[in-house]
This record gives structure tokens, sequence and C-alpha cells, in this order.
């Protein structure tokens, strides 16, 4: 199991930009895929994106492609989500994801393993 533990969310204006980083513990970080989800109330978790085990690989939503970038520092354990233009339905508890599924980018919540505690990001109109 890997520990993962995301950086404070925020309050951001619409059109902003914001940046969200997971730390894990517990594991070789490198063994697994990476992921960033999103919740709002009432709804369920939806993909973000993705990002293979060297970060040679990556995978959006069609919400935020073009304007969010996941990226990740084997060396210091790390996962980033880069959130540009921010729009406010963007807002929900993001969520980082670690997969150690033979896949290549996981892309469905079944197919994470370990699950940080979620950290809320508002953007306001």
């Amino acid at each position: 199991q890997v520990q993962l533990v995301e950086s404070r969310g925020g309050l951001v204006q619409a059109g902003e930009s914001l940046r969200l980083s997971c730390v894990a513990s517990g594991r070789t970080f490198s063994d697994y895929a990476m992921g960033w989800f999103r919740q709002t109330p009432g709804k369920d978790r939806e993909f973000v994106a993705s990002i293979s085990r060297s970060g040679g690989n990556t995978y959006y939503e069609d919400s935020v492609q073009g304007r969010f970038f996941i990226s990740r520092d084997n060396a210091k354990n790390k996962v980033y989500l880069q959130m540009n233009s921010l729009k406010p339905e963007d807002t929900a508890v993001y969520f980082c994801a670690a997969s150690a599924k033979l896949v290549l980018i996981p892309l469905r919540e079944n197919e994470y393993n370990d699950w940080g505690q979620g950290t809320q990001v508002t953007v306001s109109s």
C-alpha cells in the first residue's frame, strides 16, 4: 500500500491557475501509475488526468484537455496537477490516486489501489 497526501487546494478566481501536488510514501513510487480525480457533492468521483510510471504518457478528461497538465518527479515521489484557466465548474475535491495495475494509463476509478484524502479547490466566478 502507498500513502498519498495532497497539498492544500484553495480558493481562486476564474481564469487563474493553481498547482496541486501529491507526495507518496510506503512503496516504490515509480512502480505506480498515478492519476487525479475530482468529486462534487452528490456526484460520482470523475477522472481528470493520469500519467504512466515513467511519466512519458499522459491522458486527460476532455473538459480539462489543454488547461490541466499532469507531471511527476519520481526522485521526489511526487505527482503534480497544474491547473490553468480555471473555471467555476472545476470546483471540486481533488484526489490523487496510485495504480499498481498492469495498465499503462489507468482511467477507471477501480484501476486505482490507493487514494489520498482529497483537497478542496474552489473557483469563483
